[in-house]
């Protein structure tokens, strides 16, 4: 594959495999490779679930915001993003100006589920019915992820290196078609 020079943004669903596919991605195309929670958490000096705690979802979504736009003009990048980042119209308007290079990883809501089901550090999740909640938020955000990615790759129970050869495969297509 021929060398980048644009930032490849993974939004999905939480629990799609955006930071194990996003390191495998970066290692692969020997590029940067930013995870915008553990950036959030190294500058913060404290976990998610904190920041939740202290500032709640809207001061989380403050530190996103700040951190994504920082990072997402600086070139050859894989940036991870947090499932949220696509309701924040900064975010939105960031996503839109990199379009082509936005990559929707989908996960069904059982994958999710059973990905998901015992991990404590997704406060968004420490509800009585996390089903319901995951539900809730592919029904809100959904449309957002498809209207802001130009690929579109299924981790449903596929590798995550099959997962990078499929969005590689992608970006060389697009790649071909503008030349």
């Amino acid at each position: 594959m021929a060398d980048i020079s644009f930032p490849l943004i993974l939004i999905g669903p939480t629990g799609a495999g955006k930071t194990t596919v996003g390191r495998l991605l970066a290692t692969k195309l020997n590029v940067p490779f930013l995870d915008l929670d553990e950036e959030i958490e190294a500058r913060c000096g404290a976990d998610i679930p904190w920041i939740f705690d202290v500032e709640g979802e809207m001061g989380f979504r403050d530190r996103e915001a700040r951190i994504f736009a920082e990072f997402v003009d600086k070139g050859a990048v894989v940036v991870s993003t947090g499932a949220g980042v696509v309701l924040r119209r900064e975010n939105q308007e960031l996503l839109k100006r990199h379009q082509s290079h936005v990559i929707w990883l989908q996960a069904d809501l059982k994958t999710q589920f059973d990905r998901l089901k015992n991990d404590k550090n997704r406060p968004l999740l420490q509800v009585a019915d996390p089903k319901a909640k995951l539900r809730a938020m592919a029904t809100e955000r959904e449309p957002l992820y498809r209207g802001f990615s130009s690929i579109q790759v299924q981790t449903r129970r596929t590798n995550p290196s099959v997962v990078v050869r499929q969005i590689m495969e992608q970006i060389e297509r697009q790649i071909d078609e503008n030349v």
